[in-house]
């Protein structure tokens, strides 16, 4: 491997989704707003109007996707089953995924006067997904099962549908991921890959419910608030229908009712009315997500259901706990898997792991339900594709996070015939295999990244939105991109970059880690009128501007007070005791003379 190779990890990129917004500062509101809505491929007048003012009433199945054939066929077949009787089994996932869509299915169906009960398959015995071990299991559990509705899996599940089929029960598959080369023989698939599995799952509840009047009325929860949680759980871009979910479901989840969740936000110390995508993914979920990693999904799922406040206070507890011991357990095998990267040498003895294009480790002792969470380090830290192993004696299972333009699962599927299964997405895939077949696999798999991982895939880029001057920073500008939210995946948080003088400068936190400094406002005659602000303002007022930087503290050695640099951050509104100051949250920092 040449030294370009060798040092990919450490290069970074600076892009814009449109290039000329690099090369003209924007000057004024209106200018920058319509540049982050074209660079979010939003462009004509129809498209700003139907992204700014987003309608939950117009995300139909046509609009995603979703076979309105198989759903009538599928709502026929539940309301035979309801009619006789049957035992239906709401087939979930122990993620916050599958189970908010487990959460959402059971209860319209349970309001709906089903025989129906939910069940979370374990992850340690029965692995993702509809299994014919997990169906013997099911049915040493339920009595006499009809019926089986998956929720966020299945769409793979070929063979275990066809033992279903000759036990005598029906399967309806609702699912998200990635269409394999031959589909299940079920009786009706409800699938698209626009939306996360609980979007699925929320179209089928939802089209079931409309269909009379008196169904409508006894099943009055729109379950938009665990539509939110899940959509932003499972990483899909926040755009179109997915935006709407989100946006109308963070105002369900401010107002939401259910004692588990608010049990969940007390423990977890969250303002329910400043919830947002962030506290979702960083907070709300790894709790939700713990008891599927290290212990039993169905206390996750009791959480979410339960209408007992005692109940639930302990679940939430428990679940605290469980993530707790997840976050030491996640730690520690991610320093013991980035040992074996930094220190053993490849069979052929030339390079080390870490030179390699792709991260692939396996161990024993890496426990199942966290190799996706020491992939997702490792794939950041060293920039590139990464593969952990949990090694058991027969069978091994496996997870893998990828890197921006790099689709894993497709890669993965290229030793397909090595594999016992494969299933997931562009960035986020697993697969199980057995133990006999590791070196296989391996050597396959480092040979097939030299070809097909490109150096341009592990080149770290940093994107920016566009260029203004720090003095349009306002509390205007920032009501303006409030109005772009929900942010996530597709719908990033905006990125600029300006020139600015470092008026005060000094490391704060542990071991100094952080930057905090004080920037000077040039001041500039700039145009204030915007439709998408509510007022008017002189952006140079404020001669002053804070900035944060979170991990960069070893820098402020090359920096020094009165120096003007180049600043690519996002505004972010800072809250003490009640005072709420704009602030730049930077991502890097530069002195013009080196940025030149």
């Amino acid at each position: 491997m040449n030294k370009k190779q060798q040092t990919m990890d450490s290069k970074q990129k600076t892009i814009s989704r449109d290039q000329e917004s690099i090369k003209k500062q924007q000057n004024s509101i209106s200018d920058i707003v319509n540049t982050l809505l074209k660079n979010r491929g939003v462009k004509t007048v129809e498209e700003k109007k139907d992204f700014l003012n987003s309608d939950i009433n117009k995300i139909t199945p046509e609009l995603v996707g979703i076979s309105k054939e198989e759903l009538k066929k599928t709502i026929k077949r539940i309301n035979s089953a309801i009619k006789n009787k049957e035992q239906i089994v709401v087939f979930g996932d122990y993620d916050a995924d599958g189970l908010c869509a487990s959460a959402i299915l059971w209860e319209t169906l349970n309001k709906a006067g089903a025989k129906v009960l939910p069940y979370i398959p374990s992850r340690l015995e029965e692995g993702y997904g509809l299994s014919k071990t997990s169906i013997l299991n099911l049915k040493s559990k339920i009595l006499n099962p009809k019926l089986i509705i998956t929720v966020d899996n299945g769409i793979t599940a070929n063979e275990a549908v066809e033992f279903a089929i000759k036990e005598g029960i029906d399967v309806i598959i609702t699912d998200h991921h990635l269409l394999p080369k031959k589909l299940p023989k079920a009786y009706s698939i409800i699938h698209t890959t626009k939306l996360a599995g609980v979007g699925v799952a929320w179209i089928l509840a939802h089209e079931f419910k409309v269909q009379d009047s008196k169904l409508r009325a006894r099943i009055d929860d729109n379950y938009l608030d665990l539509v939110a949680i899940a959509t932003v759980a499972d990483l899909v871009p926040l755009v179109g229908a997915n935006r709407a979910l989100v946006k109308f479901g963070l105002e369900a989840l401010r107002n939401t009712k259910r004692v588990g969740l608010l049990e969940l936000f007390e423990e977890a110390g969250i303002e329910i009315s400043e919830i947002g995508t962030y506290k979702i993914g960083h907070i709300v979920v790894p709790r939700l997500n713990a008891a599927g990693r290290i212990g039993d999904a169905l206390d996750s799922l009791r959480l979410l259901c339960t209408k007992d406040k005692k109940r639930a206070q302990l679940i939430a507890g428990k679940l605290g706990l469980i993530n707790r011991e997840r976050q030491v357990l996640t730690e520690e095998s991610t320093e013991n898997a980035r040992t074996i990267i930094n220190n053993q040498k490849t069979k052929n003895k030339e390079q080390n792991l870490k030179d390699k294009k792709l991260i692939l480790v396996s161990d024993e002792s890496y426990r199942q339900g966290i190799i996706g969470l020491i992939a997702g380090r490792l794939s950041e830290e060293f920039y590139r594709p990464a593969i952990v192993i949990s090694k058991g004696k027969i069978i091994s299972k496996a997870s893998a996070r990828s890197v921006k333009g790099f689709n894993i699962i497709e890669f993965i599927r290229n030793v397909e015939e090595f594999l016992v299964n494969a299933g997931g997405h562009p960035m986020a895939a697993g697969f199980t295999v057995e133990t006999v077949n590791l070196p296989i696999i391996e050597k396959k798999f480092h040979k097939l990244a030299e070809k097909l991982i490109k150096d341009s895939h592990l080149i770290r880029k940093q994107r920016i939105d566009c260029k203004i001057p720090l003095s349009i920073v306002s509390d205007q500008l920032y009501e303006a991109i409030k109005k772009l939210e929900p942010f996530g995946m597709g719908n990033p948080l905006p990125v600029f970059e300006s020139i600015a003088v470092i008026e005060d400068m000094r490391n704060v936190g542990q071991d100094s880690k952080h930057l905090r400094l004080k920037f000077k406002v040039k001041s500039e005659k700039l145009k204030v009128n915007s439709k998408f602000s509510s007022k008017r303002s002189s952006f140079s007022e404020a001669a002053i501007i804070d900035g944060i930087g979170f991990g960069i503290g070893e820098i402020s050695s090359k920096l020094s007070i009165g120096e003007t640099v180049n600043v690519i951050y996002s505004l972010d509104q800072n809250v003490w005791n009640g005072d709420k100051r704009l602030q730049l949250k930077i991502k890097t920092i530069k002195s013009v003379r080196e940025s030149s």
